[in-house]
């Protein structure tokens, strides 16, 4: 089941940032006043991007990341000047030991 990263605008030209699997049910949730605290008392206006993500654990990890740029950046996100990517590290794989036979 895919995941959403979504930024929402604020009353107050903040954005918020969180995930969800329905964007706009939670955009809702937000509106209704039953979404994060934040969004309770800044009102809000409209969801500016969200990006797909494979899973929760990839949207969470992505949610860290942009929850740490200052605002400035996460308006490039917003605008598509700056790639969800780019503001991600990468990710290391280990290898899985089982895999690799070794030659004996």
């Amino acid at each position: 089941m895919p995941w959403f990263l979504y930024l929402i605008e604020c009353a107050d030209g903040s954005l918020y940032t969180g995930i969800a699997t329905d964007v706009e049910a939670r955009f809702a949730k937000h509106v209704s006043g039953d979404g994060a605290r934040y969004t309770r008392s800044r009102k809000p206006v409209a969801v500016r991007a969200s990006f797909e993500l494979s899973g929760r654990a990839e949207a969470s990890r992505a949610e860290y990341w942009v929850k740490r740029l200052p605002a400035a950046r996460k308006w490039k996100l917003v605008r598509g000047d700056l790639e969800l990517a780019a503001v991600m590290p990468a990710v290391e794989v280990e290898a899985d030991s089982s895999t690799h036979a070794e030659a004996r």
